[in-house]
């Protein structure tokens, strides 16, 4: 499909800085392909779902996952910045690495001079290999926990670029750019549409006898790259590593099984269940790597309805959400966010979507899963 049937206009002061207080005052767009639009509130989550429904939450946990150093090449020196985006080794991270140009295998990068960190505030790599766009192998001296343990003292939350352009991150944001379910460490960014959720929201869907389920995408800088290409099936999506348990995917199938919906919080918590799904629609215990690229004409065969925040015109997500509820429907949702000032993108509003009927057999995946 052409990208540019993805644009649309967004003014710069509809991009949220900061979450919304308290996280679920957020307000929430209510999509129901050929029923029109609701406004709703975060909060009011619950009247919209039913006993026996079933949430399912990415609980990842971003990591400070960018680095500020020093390339070294014999005498000459430049400063770079990385933000690593997939861990192959206890040892190595891919990498996004700006600027790309000043990278060549074999470089030294020294990150992190501020002192605060293990070994004087030093956290050195070696660049293994280069790819494309800025992408590089990255080595490091220090491996598994304690590599872990320096990243945590030095370096930062990776805010999405259009938050990063605006304002530097903060101690705040170690808090604000979290679930308050995230449980395994691994992410470089948050899985947006979860920061909506509070412990009296939890409390509320409980008495309401929603059940929660969780899944594990470790979200990649990748998620943050442009649509360079004019086509969508000239776009390489990057992978991400994630896992369903046996013990979800049964109890997954069981809620099906009884007519229950199943509620993906999240673009990546919708990606990994379409991932771990069987071609019946039953799901199974599933780990591994996934490119999955959903554009429309994907048969979705897991989830009936989602929960997620606005995202950027030409983005592979409004993709995902165009193939979910329609191109038409979401063209539609997005210009009534725009002109009722809903905050947009990770700090950003709600939208709570309802699948499209769609008997289409072509699926719309232009990436498989590896």
């Amino acid at each position: 499909m052409r990208v540019d049937l993805f644009d649309f206009d967004l003014p710069e002061e509809r991009i949220a800085l900061r979450p919304a207080e308290p996280r679920d005052s957020a307000k929430m767009l209510v999509v129901r392909p050929g029923e029109g639009l609701e406004d709703r509130t975060v909060h009011e989550l619950p009247s919209l779902l039913e006993s026996g429904d079933v949430l399912v939450f990415n609980d990842t946990k971003v990591i400070p996952a960018q680095l500020k150093g020093i390339r070294r090449r014999g005498e000459a020196a430049a400063q770079v910045e990385a933000t690593l985006h997939m861990r192959v080794a206890p040892d190595r991270w891919l990498a996004f690495m700006r600027p790309g140009k000043r990278i060549a295998v074999g470089d030294r990068i020294h990150f992190g001079h501020d002192a605060n960190s293990c070994f004087l505030g030093q956290l050195d790599a070696t660049v293994i290999a280069k790819g494309e766009a800025g992408e590089a192998l990255l080595g490091f001296d220090l491996s598994g926990p304690f590599l872990d343990e320096a990243l945590h003292a030095v370096g930062h939350i990776p805010l999405p670029p259009y938050i990063a352009s605006k304002r530097d991150d903060d101690e705040r944001d170690r808090k604000d750019y979290q679930t308050i379910y995230a449980r395994e460490e691994g992410a470089v960014a948050a899985p947006t549409a979860g920061l909506h959720f509070t412990p009296e929201l939890f409390a509320a869907l409980d008495a309401k006898g929603v059940e929660r389920r969780f899944v594990t995408l470790h979200v990649g800088a990748g998620t943050f790259l442009p649509v360079k290409v004019d086509d969508t099936a000239d776009h390489k999506m990057h992978a991400e590593i994630g896992s369903v348990s046996p013990e979800t995917a049964e109890a997954l199938n069981a809620a099906k099984a009884r007519d229950g919906r199943i509620i993906a919080v999240g673009t990546t918590s919708l990606r990994l269940l379409e991932s771990a799904t069987r071609e019946d629609g039953t799901l199974a215990g599933w780990s591994g790597p996934t490119d999955i690229f959903i554009t429309p004409g994907y048969r979705f065969k897991a989830a009936d309805m989602l929960m997620t925040n606005f995202h950027l015109p030409r983005s592979t997500l409004f993709m995902l959400v165009s193939a979910f509820c329609g191109l038409e429907t979401m063209r539609a949702a997005y210009a009534h966010a725009i002109e009722t000032r809903y905050r947009f993108y990770s700090y950003g509003d709600a939208s709570l979507l309802f699948k499209e009927d769609n008997d289409g057999r072509a699926p719309g995946i232009e990436q498989g899963i590896q």
